[in-house]
């Protein structure tokens, strides 16, 4: 019967033991995003691992991908997290990589990508976004978008709501850029970027709808139609002042600071790691994570982005989840621990016994013999 007891209890510590060196590394990972969870740059970073860990081509695959289409940008960010991550990459990709960055910042690409951002008004490089930073700084950019907005509003047809309050805060950004010597260039860029993604359809869907809300009473429509009656692209001046007369910055506050942080992350990720963003942001605070993430991710931040999606910026399973996995672990520990114990006891009360036996029987045979000899 005791050896019985031992061997179910050796058998449940057996289970135990197996079950938590399966369910440990999954406990392990889930306690760790559950403490980065308000770290976007440590939470992608574990996910990244965790990701790596059953795909070891992975980035291979993503810089062969990016490639094929074009996006350089994309390209290098992968490279970036490789060497980042200590992960050796094939020669022959390193240097396809550096050809085609080396050829995109070329003076002569740069330039036509100017270009076609001063006169398209359309962001997805570096280059582009010089020029529609440009076109914008110029107030050509923006007062154009009021105009033909504005035109929308007053006619009583379909208005983007959204572009005319990014256009019209544009403008009176801008001149509190030229006041302060470019002091607030980031946002400059940001609002730029929010209005390109606005145009292009990069804007997320949440993000939309904030954003929309936000834009709705930026402007007074009365004071817009004064403006854009009057306006005129070949007398920005007159215009600028007409339609920053119809801005409502105290109604603007929480978009202005939703493009301060657009333009941190393109200080940072590059405008393409700005749209990248505000494709998959679902709010300001999905938009703030993601600055908060470039600022210590850099070049990584799209590479993050395209590998995870949303989930680089905050915890996208569920923390009941997570914590299952955590108090799974924690059961299954505390399992073997009393598994353990009992067998333990058990051994040392089943040697116990064993000597206590052996003493008797000893005690016995010492006295049978005292017995024979004293009947001699």
């Amino acid at each position: 019967m005791k050896r019985r007891r031992i061997s179910w209890t050796l058998a449940a510590m057996a289970v135990s033991g197996a079950a938590l060196a399966v369910l440990w590394p999954h406990a392990h990972e889930a306690g760790a995003m559950l403490a980065a969870q308000d770290d976007p740059a440590q939470l992608s970073d574990i996910q990244v691992s965790s990701a790596l860990r059953n795909k070891q081509d992975l980035i291979v695959g993503q810089i062969e991908a990016a490639l094929e289409s074009h996006d350089t940008g994309l390209a290098e960010s992968f490279v970036d997290l490789a060497k980042a991550r200590h992960i050796e990459l094939p020669q022959d990709l390193v240097n396809r990589v550096n050809q085609t960055v080396a050829e995109d910042s070329s003076a002569a690409h740069f330039a036509g990508r100017f270009a076609s951002g001063l006169v398209t008004g359309n962001a997805d490089d570096a280059g582009s976004l010089s020029g529609t930073v440009a076109g914008d700084l110029f107030v050509f950019g923006d007062i154009r978008d009021v105009v033909r907005e504005g035109k929308h509003l007053i006619m009583g047809q379909d208005t983007d709501r959204l572009v005319l309050g990014l256009a019209a805060a544009g403008l009176a950004v801008t001149a509190a850029t030229y006041v302060t010597v470019g002091g607030t260039a980031p946002v400059r860029a940001g609002l730029t970027l929010v209005k390109d993604a606005r145009k292009i359809g990069r804007l997320g869907e949440g993000l939309t709808a904030w954003a929309g809300r936000s834009a709705r009473d930026v402007v007074n429509a009365p004071m817009l139609e004064e403006a854009v009656a009057s306006s005129a692209t070949t007398s920005p001046i007159r215009t600028v002042s007409a339609v920053r007369a119809a801005f409502n910055a105290e109604k603007a506050g929480a978009l202005v600071r939703m493009a301060k942080d657009v333009g941190r992350i393109s200080e940072k990720a590059g405008a393409r790691g700005a749209l990248d963003t505000l494709k998959i942001a679902e709010g300001p605070e999905d938009v703030a994570r993601a600055a908060r993430l470039a600022e210590k991710s850099g070049g990584k931040t799209r590479a993050l982005i395209k590998l995870l999606g949303r989930g680089a910026l905050l915890l996208t399973t569920g923390a009941f989840d997570l914590l299952l996995w955590v108090f799974s672990a924690l059961f299954t520990l505390f399992s073997l621990l009393v598994s353990i114990k009992a067998t333990t006891e058990r051994l040392t009360q089943s040697w116990i016994d064993h000597r206590k036996r052996r003493r008797l029987r000893t005690q016995l045979a010492a006295g049978q013999m005292a017995g024979a000899t004293a009947d001699g």
